[in-house]
C-alpha cells in the first residue's frame, strides 16, 4: 500500500511539474507573441522597421519567419516606389528645366517681332530662331514619349531578319546631308551578306542618334565609320569618330538622362540621344559601351548575342 502511495504521489509531482514547464512555455510563447504584435503594430505605423527575434522552434519559428519574409518584401517595394517617386520627381525637374531655355527664347524672339513687324528682314531672322526653337521642344517631347513607352513596356519591338548593310546605309542616308554640310566623312565597312533579327524602325533610330552624337562632337575633316562583323554567337556593331573625345570625368555618366557635361560647348542638345539608344539596344537583349580618349575620338561598341537552340 505504501509502494502504491509513493508511486502516485511521484506520478502526481511529475505531473504537476509537467504543468508548470507548459505554463511557463506558454507563457513565454504569449510574451512572445505579444513583443511580435506590438513590432508588427510599430512597422504599421511606421515608428521602427525590422523584423521579429525569434529563438523558438517549430511553428512559432515558421510563423515568424513567415512574417519577417513579408516585412522583407514590403520593405523592398517601399523602397523601389520610393526610387520611383524620386526619378519622377527628379525627370520632371529636368523636363521643367530644359522647357525653360527655348520658352524664354520664343517669348524673347516673339517680343522683337511685335517691335520689329516693319523690318522684313528682322522678321525672317528670328521666324528663323523660333522654329529652331520649336523643333528643340518637338525633339525633346518626341524622346521623352519614347522613352516613356520603352519603359513602360508599352513598345512591342517587330522583330524580322534585317540586312544589315542596308539598314545601316539608310542611317548613313539620313545624316548624309549634314555631315557633307560641315565637311565630314561617314564610311561603311562590313559584310554586306550579315543578317540581324531586330526591330528595323527603332533599331535604325539607335544607330542614328549615335552616328549624331558623333557629328556633333567632331569638326571638319573628321570622319564618321559605322563597322559591323558578326560570328556565330555575337553581332558587333561600332560607331567610331575621330572627334575630341570624351572627358573621363563624363564616361560613367554619359548614359544618364539629361546629363550635361561641364566640358562640353553643346549648348542645344538635350541628353536624352544616348540614354534612348541604350533603352532601344537593350529592348533588343544587346549591350552597349563606350570607349574614348580626349582629342583622339570616341567608339561605341554594341554587341548583340545570337540565341541558337540547343
Amino acid at each position: 500500500m505504501s509502494w502504491l502511495v509513493f508511486l502516485l504521489s511521484c506520478a502526481l509531482c511529475g505531473t504537476a511539474a509537467a504543468l508548470g514547464i507548459a505554463v511557463r512555455r506558454l507563457r513565454q510563447q504569449e510574451r512572445s507573441m505579444e513583443e511580435a504584435a506590438h513590432r508588427i503594430a510599430d512597422y504599421i505605423l511606421d515608428r521602427r522597421k525590422g523584423g521579429i527575434a525569434c529563438n523558438e522552434e517549430g511553428a512559432m519559428f515558421h510563423l515568424f519567419h513567415e512574417v519577417n519574409s513579408l516585412v522583407s518584401i514590403a520593405d523592398a517595394h517601399a523602397d523601389s516606389e520610393r526610387q520611383a517617386k524620386e526619378f519622377l520627381r527628379d525627370t520632371i525637374s529636368d523636363i521643367s528645366h530644359q522647357l525653360k531655355t527655348p520658352i524664354a527664347a520664343l517669348n524673347i524672339y516673339n517680343g522683337i517681332l511685335q517691335q520689329e513687324a516693319a523690318d522684313a528682314g528682322t522678321v525672317q531672322e528670328f521666324a528663323n530662331l523660333s522654329e529652331q526653337e520649336l523643333d528643340r521642344m518637338e525633339a525633346l517631347v518626341q524622346s521623352l514619349l519614347k522613352m516613356a513607352r520603352l519603359d513602360a513596356g508599352a513598345i512591342a519591338l517587330e522583330q524580322s531578319p534585317e540586312n544589315l548593310s542596308e539598314l545601316l546605309g539608310q542611317v548613313k542616308e539620313q545624316y548624309s546631308f549634314r555631315a557633307g554640310q560641315e565637311g565630314k566623312e561617314i564610311d561603311l565597312e562590313g559584310d554586306e551578306l550579315a543578317v540581324l533579327c531586330c526591330d528595323r524602325v527603332w533599331l535604325a533610330e539607335a544607330i542614328g542618334n549615335l552616328v549624331k552624337n558623333a557629328l556633333d562632337h567632331t569638326a571638319p575633316g573628321d570622319r564618321v565609320r559605322i563597322q559591323w562583323q558578326q560570328s556565330p554567337c555575337l553581332t558587333q556593331i561600332t560607331v567610331e569618330d575621330s572627334g575630341s573625345g570624351i572627358h573621363p570625368e563624363d564616361l560613367y555618366h554619359i548614359f544618364k538622362r539629361f546629363y550635361r557635361s561641364r566640358f562640353s560647348k553643346d549648348t542645344q542638345g538635350v541628353g536624352l540621344g544616348l540614354p534612348l539608344a541604350k533603352s532601344i539596344i537593350e529592348a533588343h537583349r544587346g549591350s552597349i559601351e563606350v570607349h574614348s580618349e580626349l582629342g583622339q575620338g570616341t567608339t561605341f561598341t554594341i554587341n548583340f548575342p545570337i540565341m541558337t537552340k540547343l
